[in-house]
């Protein structure tokens, strides 16, 4: 490995009029999450994402959740987004693509990833109901949204089946980690980066 790929990590900080967002991101690590966005359901879904993904995540998060969720949500997702993409660095050696799907009782989600430098989000959701108490379940689409636009990454969501909606937001961000870990993971196999186009 290069010295590149055994130090992939990154630290983001955004601050707008609306959210202040801080974002340390370690992709070899061991799951430790560290989430306070002063979102419950929020902390919970990223918690996941670290665990499952095999990454370290750090979170610090607020904003003005007076008036909305969808600023901090949507922002967690941009910086989220920039730490992976300054995390990759070159992407000299990664698998690129990742698959998984992830069951959760009555439920069934499948997510889809390429690291391909061309952001593009299939978001197929399908919710029961959209409120978790007063949390708005729908708002996920935002935050996978800026989450794929500042990744730079090609990103299929998908919802096979399911009744509950808390299992099937948890089996989709069980699906991303999975999926998440599998495509930025190192193949020793993998001379450069994985195109035949020489970049990504």
């Amino acid at each position: 490995m290069s010295k590149a790929q055994t130090n992939r990590r990154a630290t983001i900080e955004r601050t707008t009029s609306e959210t202040q967002v801080k974002v340390e991101l370690v992709l070899d690590g061991t799951g430790r999450g560290q989430i306070q966005t002063t979102i419950p359901f929020l902390d919970h879904m990223l918690t996941l994402l670290a665990k499952h993904g095999f990454f370290d995540l750090t979170v610090q998060a607020k904003g003005d959740t007076d008036i909305d969720d969808h600023h901090t949500i949507e922002d967690v997702g941009i910086v989220l987004g920039d730490a992976l993409k300054q995390a990759l660095g070159s992407k000299e050696g990664i698998r690129r693509f990742g698959w998984a799907s992830i069951p959760l009782d009555e439920t069934l989600a499948q997510v889809t990833v390429d690291l391909s430098g061309r952001p593009y989000l299939v978001y197929h959701i399908a919710l029961p109901q959209r409120r978790i108490k007063t949390f708005d379940l729908g708002l996920f689409e935002d935050f996978f949204q800026a989450f794929t636009t500042h990744a730079a990454l090609n990103l299929h969501v998908n919802l096979l089946y399911g009744r509950n909606p808390h299992h099937i937001m948890e089996a989709v961000f069980k699906a991303l980690a999975k999926a998440l870990d599998q495509a930025t993971g190192l193949d020793g196999r993998v001379s450069g980066v994985p195109s035949t186009k020489g970049r990504l």
